[in-house]
């Protein structure tokens, strides 16, 4: 269920601000929408799997968190952010 590290990897390089970037917002957003898409795929099947659902809104809440931080830091780069990301409307 959780994303394998080529992906994370590649994730990590496509929203990096810097060389060796691993921990600004936009990446941890990022890396979060990743592995939330994943669990969002396994509960097509496994409808009744309600501790990783509850993994699964913690780690929407922790996304929502990071996102409310780059809104408020800067809006421009959030805007981009969820375009690049595709998460709202």
């Amino acid at each position: 269920m959780s994303i394998t590290a080529e992906e994370k990897a590649k994730v990590i390089a496509e929203f990096a601000t810097k060389a060796s970037d691993t921990g600004s917002p936009e990446v941890q957003v990022a890396i979060l929408t990743s592995r939330i898409a994943t669990l969002t795929e396994h509960f097509k099947t496994h409808k009744k799997d309600n501790h990783s659902r509850r993994g699964l809104l913690k780690l929407v809440a922790q996304r929502r968190r990071l996102l409310d931080y780059v809104k408020g830091v800067e809006e421009s780069r959030y805007q981009e952010l969820i375009k690049r990301l595709g998460i709202r409307r």
